[in-house]
């Protein structure tokens, strides 16, 4: 994906966003804490989604809400697998585990139930799309 850039229009690009978070969210750099590699994994999911709606020619609503772009994509008529809804929960990251505050640390096994959240929503996201 490096180097090459289409349009917000393709959702390819979308894709190709999801993937780069994704992929960031799957690295082990030391010192790196879980709440951030989780803020990745949500945006991957939230990348994921919105290629969806990109595809679909669907206005995305401008959130990081995981249930708010799923129920947006249900009412335009697309079924969504039941599994897929456990996705929702990745949404805490994108703000109350960003910064520092009174949310209690992410563990380990949080960090990597969020990264198979993610992974799950991509590849739903990529068979959709085609």
């Amino acid at each position: 994906m490096r180097g090459q850039r289409r349009s917000p229009d393709n959702p390819a690009e979308w894709l190709g966003r999801a993937r780069s978070s994704l992929n960031l969210s799957s690295a082990k750099t030391p010192g790196v804490l879980y709440e951030d590699l989780c803020f990745q994994a949500q945006q991957a999911a939230e990348k994921a989604l919105k290629a969806v709606f990109v595809n679909r020619k669907i206005p995305y609503p401008y959130t990081h809400d995981i249930n708010a772009l799923l129920s947006g994509l249900e009412q335009h008529g697309m079924v969504i697998p039941e599994p897929l809804w456990r996705a929702v929960t990745l949404t805490s990251y994108a703000s109350n585990t960003r910064y520092p505050g009174t949310m209690t640390p992410v563990t380990k096994e949080e960090y990597t139930g969020a990264v198979l959240l993610a992974k799950d929503v991509l590849f739903w996201a990529e068979e959709q799309v085609g």
